[in-house]
């Protein structure tokens, strides 16, 4: 009982901390946007993080936990709506896990579900609809989310492979799944207005970089509480390596998309240095568990490299991605997934092969969902804000309201 209490309790802190990260991901999306859209940017976060729970609650954990039977693929399962605690004599089951308990398991995992949605928010940031962003985050949250993630983590057809897909945090199962939907997404949307003038790239600089920099910050420690929980215990051994390799390839992220950025840029660009660190965290969390310290840092270092060209090459596609989201989440996500069979315990062909099946696996079903969603909305109700309103802001537009209002002294 008192293990499962010191392991229950450190689960509940991970469970804080990724909760935290969605104030990172709020700030870091505003700080690289324009002011006049922050209030619209910061509503589909809270709302992303709100409805999440609750369709995770109704629908969700049952879809993403449905427990496969001998006779199913493994593709699709559904234990039923709502939550049901196991019980014991009218008390809760403490037998269900000797890491935590039924309600911080499913709180753990719900915490996880928004944060695909979360990813698709800043790619598309500055011209989305509300409305048509609200519906996708309930179908993609609510459903193609818990489904995909019921191929490996629930049990799925993807962990009953010969040498089973490996993904310890969801470098794929949550990073890549927010990316391939928002590389749907934005090709669907098109760029904003002024990005692309006469085939030539023009930045569109944020408003506030520092509030970025302290969502940086957030996300690296909410990363303690993602990788760190997903050990699923308070193991000391396990717990304390995963953070190890955890805070290393942040650190070796972001060092080295500094300096490649300065080498080629010839300018030190603290918003490729900030997106480096998350590309570092990004790369590691498919294997954080497995890693030594120096591959780690390796593995970190080619996610922060691979972020200068991933940008680079998302740019000259005139794909416009306000925050990187494309080159973190997607790019690092697959480079990560794909470093399980190359680095640490688990490297062999075998597993390599594995990493591939799950990466394609994802991509088939992320792609043509979003696709569907989006372009089934973009030929009914429209996805993008008129031209005047994407001008004005999408503050005034679709809020009527401004996120720094001018307050005056009423001399009056």
């Amino acid at each position: 009982m008192e293990i499962l209490t010191i392991n229950n309790v450190w689960m509940m802190i991970c469970t804080a901390l990724v909760f935290f990260m969605h104030l990172g991901f709020a700030f870091l999306e505003i700080g690289l946007t324009r002011q006049k859209n922050t209030l619209n940017i910061l509503f589909k976060n809270i709302f992303i993080i709100t409805i999440g729970l609750l369709l995770y609650y109704l629908i969700g954990f049952n879809l993403m936990y449905p427990g496969f039977g001998d006779d199913s693929w493994g593709l699709f399962g559904f234990s039923g709506f709502g939550l049901e605690a196991p019980m014991v004599s009218g008390n809760l089951d403490l037998t269900y896990n000797s890491g935590y308990t039924y309600w911080t398991d499913f709180l753990f995992q719900g915490m996880f579900a928004a944060t695909a949605a979360t990813i698709v928010s800043g790619a598309v940031a500055e011209r989305i609809k509300i409305g048509p962003f609200m519906i996708f985050t309930l179908l993609y949250v609510g459903i193609v989310y818990p489904i995909a993630g019921s191929w490996k983590w629930g049990g799925g057809f993807l962990q009953t492979l010969e040498t089973p897909f490996y993904d310890f945090a969801g470098s794929t199962l949550v990073h890549s799944v927010g990316g391939w939907a928002a590389l749907v997404a934005v090709c669907l949307l098109g760029a904003r207005i002024g990005k692309f003038k006469n085939g030539q790239i023009q930045a569109i600089p944020g408003h506030n970089i520092p509030l970025a920099t302290a969502g940086v910050l957030i996300l690296w420690l909410g990363w303690f509480g993602f990788n760190g929980g997903s050990v699923l215990s308070a193991d000391p051994s396990l717990t304390s390596i995963t953070l190890v390799t955890t805070c290393l390839a942040a650190a070796a992220g972001g060092a080295t998309c500094a300096m490649v950025s300065f080498i080629i840029y010839k300018n030190l660009d603290l918003t490729m240095f900030l997106n480096g660190i998350l590309g570092g965290l990004v790369s590691i969390t498919a294997g954080a568990d497995v890693m030594s310290p120096g591959d780690a840092i390796i593995i970190g270092a080619i996610g922060g490299a691979i972020i200068v060209f991933a940008v680079s090459l998302i740019d000259r596609l005139k794909l416009d991605d306000p925050v990187g989201a494309i080159a973190v989440h997607l790019i690092c996500g697959i480079w990560g997934t794909l470093a399980v069979g190359v680095f640490g315990k688990l490297a062999s062909g075998a597993q390599f092969f594995s990493q591939l099946i799950g990466i394609a696996s994802y991509a088939l079903i992320c792609i043509v969902s979003s696709f569907v969603i989006f372009f089934v909305m973009k030929k009914t109700i429209g996805i993008r804000v008129s031209e005047r309103e994407e001008i004005e802001g999408l503050d005034a537009h679709e809020h009527g309201m401004d996120a720094y209002p001018d307050f005056r002294l009423n001399e009056h």
